[in-house]
């Protein structure tokens, strides 16, 4: 099992003390850094920055989101940082929720699976550089054209085009970031790799049933099944009195179900009742979303915490840390600081 850093998300600047993670996590042979965007900072910025002071740390988006970019746009920036990193990008996408990808991006929300499929094979379409890039659309037509452009204007002189640059791998990776049965199911046909959120080890077999579909479903083009990657994002938090170093976890916990999405349109809500939490995950939404933050997050309970983090003395980590290794994750990125990053890696005796 390898072991991965996420960056978390930014507040009222970069997270302290994330660059010296960087570079540390790049020093001690960390396989890859990771970092996110929703309608603040973005993630590619970041990773030109950091990366750009590292020598062999894989360097991914968890994740780009889809509505953010065209998908010949996304492809660009793609080939950009391969090229800059010497091929150690990993394009790592999602779609969000319906209030981000209308709210903020002023995209429309439905069909998100289509969407997600159609977007990968334009932005692979440019990757192998085989043709000028074409799309049937509907959500990403190329080119546009009167019949495709739905009553908007254009001037119909739009053609096809391929990428001026060649790509330094045609191959470049991408993951997708999924948490219900069907998007788990499309990552495992069309991706490289899925980036979960909520994964609990006791449930891989149930997990594993999901990739399964989509790999009974991939097309010759695609790389073996066995080369597929799982990077699971995982709150680390080290304290000898593992209660309280809980405690760090339950706010994040809260705020995905409670505050990231409309009721009854959550879908990290809908991750957390698939792992069997519904009658918490109701209480904490409802605390959530009448504006009552610290009981949304009281009410998280330690079961819920144990089973997507690992928190506790070194010790308990390293402990917990052997269930991971027997699941289809391939790469645990720790969500947290130095600290925790240190905490597992002795566990691995190497980070690759």
């Amino acid at each position: 099992m390898r072991i991965g850093l996420h960056t978390g998300y930014w507040s009222a600047g970069p997270p302290e003390g994330v660059a010296e993670a960087v570079l540390e996590a790049d020093a001690l042979g960390v396989d890859s850094v990771w970092t996110a965007e929703a309608y603040g900072s973005d993630a590619l910025t970041p990773l030109a920055w950091w990366g750009a002071r590292t020598e062999r740390i894989r360097l991914g988006t968890a994740v780009a989101q889809i509505s953010a970019r065209t998908p010949t746009a996304t492809a660009m920036a793609a080939l950009t940082l391969d090229h800059l990193s010497g091929g150690r990008f990993v394009l790592g996408l999602g779609v969000s929720g319906p209030q981000v990808v209308e709210g903020w991006y002023g995209q429309p929300y439905p069909r998100p699976l289509a969407r997600t499929r159609e977007y990968v094979e334009i932005v692979r379409q440019v990757l192998r550089r085989e043709a000028p890039v074409t799309g049937a659309g509907p959500t990403y037509p190329l080119p546009l054209t009167a019949e495709t452009a739905h009553g908007r204007p254009v001037t119909g002189l739009g053609k096809a085009l391929r990428s001026t640059v060649r790509p330094l791998r045609a191959d470049l990776p991408i993951h997708l970031a999924a948490e219900g049965p069907k998007n788990i199911a499309l990552s495992a046909e069309i991706a490289d790799g899925w980036l979960p959120l909520f994964y609990a080890p006791r449930l891989d077999d149930q997990f594993r049933g999901y990739l399964d579909e989509g790999f009974a479903r991939r097309g010759a083009h695609q790389s073996p099944a066995e080369d597929f990657e799982v990077s699971a994002t995982v709150p680390v938090v080290v304290h000898d009195d593992a209660e309280r170093a809980a405690d760090q976890v339950r706010p994040f916990i809260a705020l995905y179900v409670g505050g990231m999405g409309a009721k009854g349109a959550n879908f990290h809500r809908n991750a957390v009742d698939l792992l069997g939490y519904s009658e918490a995950a109701d209480e904490i939404q409802a605390h959530y979303l009448a504006g009552d933050r610290e009981r949304a997050a009281a009410a998280v309970p330690r079961e819920l915490v144990d089973d997507i983090a690992l928190v506790g003395s070194p010790e308990r980590i390293r402990e917990r840390l052997s269930a991971w290794e027997q699941t289809a994750v391939t790469t645990v990125v720790v969500q947290g600081d130095a600290a925790a990053l240190r905490a597992v890696l002795p566990a691995q005796g190497s980070a690759g």
